[in-house]
């Protein structure tokens, strides 16, 4: 494997973030990733958390790795439901869902989405509408779900990357669905700041991922990227986590229309 950096990675330790403990959070995108990485998070903090992904049984799977016998992890617990985020009647249904089962909805995280990498020439009126339909309307139609159920101090977030301000080849449709996300959560956390809901987005940079694992596949360019990262790592699920974990704190409860970069500098690299 070629060398990953010339920097010693700095410990990293999640922070606690008690008031979190009994609230209610749907995950989407949830069996593998950054959203498995998320719903298990949120359990171990507390949260009641429902877990959406269109693969049901890689989910469950998932979930299994997590909790205890009796469907528990410290303290949270862990439900999984197959959904498709591009059906705006799946999203309502397990927004309906969460509040029939826990008596309320307080996090709706819109984490699923794909990232088809082809050249302008390469690309398909398909994978056009795929990636659109996943990674745009996937998160407006959690957003309405999640909005017409949750109370005031709800909070959603939303998947961007930093793809959405730094283009590369290969990448036009990606980078657009994710400049996308960026403003449609500024807009979204103007129309329902009055709900006293709050609205933001994560960014990440290059993450530890499958969705990432192409580039240790081709010379030369995982040193290519991490000349790119000014932090010179990396970053894993876990430092995604963290960001996460802040923005749906009561720590954050003055923050909405932002999207928050977790990508070691790279977004300026």
């Amino acid at each position: 494997m070629e060398n990953q950096s010339n920097n010693k990675q700095p410990e990293f330790k999640l922070a606690q973030y008690p008031e979190l403990a009994g609230r209610v959070a749907v995950v989407t995108g949830a069996a593998r990733g950054m959203g498995a990485c998320f719903a298990a998070g949120l359990a171990s903090q507390g949260v009641h958390v429902i877990g959406v992904d269109i693969n049901e049984d890689e989910l469950k799977a998932a979930f299994a790795k997590s909790q205890t016998a009796d469907g528990k992890t410290q303290g949270g617990t862990l439900t999984a439901m197959r959904g498709d985020v591009t059906a705006s009647e799946s999203l309502v249904n397990i927004a309906d869902e969460a509040v029939k089962r826990f008596g309320r909805l307080d996090m709706w995280v819109s984490n699923a989405g794909v990232f088809p990498q082809s050249e302008i020439g390469s690309v398909t009126a398909e994978q056009v509408r795929q990636t659109f339909g996943v990674n745009v309307d996937g998160v407006f139609f959690g957003a309405q779900a999640a909005a017409d159920v949750m109370q005031p101090g709800g909070v959603i977030v939303n998947m961007a990357s930093v793809a959405a301000f730094r283009v590369r080849r290969g990448r036009a449709i990606y980078s657009a669905t994710k400049a996308a996300v960026h403003n449609l959560t500024r807009s979204l956390a103007v129309e329902l700041g009055d709900k006293g809901i709050r609205v933001n987005a994560l960014a990440p940079g290059f993450i530890d991922t499958e969705m990432t694992n192409w580039v240790r596949e081709i010379p030369g360019a995982m040193d290519k990227a991490l000349a790119s990262i000014p932090l010179g790592h990396i970053g894993t699920p876990e430092h995604v986590l963290g960001a996460l974990l802040f923005l749906v704190s009561d720590s954050a409860s003055y923050v909405s229309g932002q999207t928050l970069g977790v990508d070691g500098g790279s977004r300026h690299g």
